[in-house]
């Protein structure tokens, strides 16, 4: 994940090098959101199954968007971004999504936690990077407003769930 021999003009490599690895570590996190919101779109069941089936979509779709954003500037930092299973895995540092098949309630109460540590862990990285690079900074506030949405989504439907 370190960088090459190039960067960003007017940064340095050393600075480069965290930015990377702070941009890998949500890029991790977001392409493992994007294949558990799918895993829930195929496995929700029970009351509300098609609103939260349809949901979900739009959600993988945007997930998968903000992923590719941040490799892209990773690659740009002359960073090497890895998204393959194995790699991913590796880099992990939380447990597998737990349910399989389960109700509208089981699933959305496990995704609310699932957005939360994604979203406490970008506002770290937005912190960090407030002080070292703009420019990601402002990639990641960006998907923070979208992530905070989404999670509202879910939270919504928890209330409506009891």
């Amino acid at each position: 994940m370190t960088t090459d021999h190039y960067t960003i003009p007017g940064l340095d490599s050393a600075a480069a090098d965290e930015i990377v690895n702070m941009l890998d570590g949500r890029m991790v996190s977001l392409i493992d959101l994007a294949l558990t919101l799918k895993h829930v779109h195929w496995n929700v069941v029970g009351a509300g199954f098609i609103a939260v089936h349809e949901m979900l979509d739009p959600q993988v779709d945007a997930v998968r968007l903000m992923s590719d954003a941040l490799a892209e500037r990773i690659a740009a930092l002359g960073g090497t971004p890895v998204g393959t299973p194995g790699a991913l895995v590796a880099r992990r540092t939380w447990d597998d999504y737990g349910p399989a098949k389960a109700s509208v309630a089981d699933h959305l109460a496990a995704l609310d936690i699932v957005y939360t540590g994604i979203i406490e862990d970008h506002r770290l990285a937005q912190g960090r990077l407030a002080d070292l690079d703009p420019v990601s900074e402002d990639m990641v506030i960006g998907q923070l407003g979208e992530l905070e949405q989404f999670q509202w989504f879910i939270r919504a439907h928890l209330e409506n769930a009891g």
